[in-house]
Order: structure tokens, then C-alpha cells, then sequence
């Protein structure tokens, strides 16, 4: 088992920012358009994070022209190219914030400082 986690060790990001639940982030991500690379950025409300080492994930909700937008992306993949956190939530009282889904307008916004 160590030598998979030593394994896995080398293909971990070492400059990602700290960021939990409930925090605004702006994920850009490489986006492969012809022989050029573009990047895209996705930002919105992290309302998911599981799994340690090279598996773990987050997921972002945004909402576009009224419609919610969720992304999942894994924090050590090479297509993403950098985390950056807009605002830190005060405090958050959930490990999941999946009843985002059914809120609309302030009652969806998360306090933030």
C-alpha cells in the first residue's frame, strides 16, 4: 500500500490553494482548441469535496441565466490549471450543500466574508 501512495505522491499539485464547503472559487481549466491550449474559467460555490490523495474531487455550482450549473473536477488533474478562491464562507454547518439545488435567489447564497 506504500508504495502506491509513494507512487501516487509524485503526480500530486503541490500549489493548490486551502478551500472547504461553502467557499466562491475560480477554477480554470485547459481547454484544447486546435493546436493551442485555452483557459476557461468555472466559478461558483464549492458545495461537494470527497476522497483523499490523487482521487479527490469537488464539485462547483454557478448559476447561469437562471438555470444552476454544476462541474465536478479533480483537484490534481492536469487539465485543471489553477484553484483560486474569490471568498471564504463564514461558517458552514454541512459537509454537503445539495439543498443549493432547490434554493433560488438570496436564499441560495452562503455568507461569506
Amino acid at each position: 500500500m506504500n508504495k502506491i501512495r509513494k507512487l501516487e505522491s509524485t503526480f500530486l499539485k503541490k500549489d493548490m490553494p486551502e478551500f472547504g464547503i461553502g467557499d466562491e472559487v475560480k477554477v480554470l481549466v485547459k481547454i484544447p482548441e486546435g493546436d493551442k491550449i485555452r483557459l476557461h474559467p468555472f466559478e461558483g460555490t464549492v458545495i461537494a469535496r470527497k476522497g483523499a490523495g490523487i482521487n479527490e474531487i469537488f464539485t462547483v455550482r454557478k448559476i447561469s441565466f437562471g438555470e444552476g450549473i454544476e462541474r465536478v473536477f479533480p483537484i490534481h488533474s492536469p487539465s485543471v490549471d489553477s484553484i483560486k478562491v474569490v471568498h471564504k464562507a463564514v461558517k458552514v454547518r454541512r459537509a454537503k450543500l445539495y439543498y443549493l439545488r432547490d434554493k433560488k435567489g438570496k436564499k441560495a447564497k452562503i455568507k461569506q466574508i
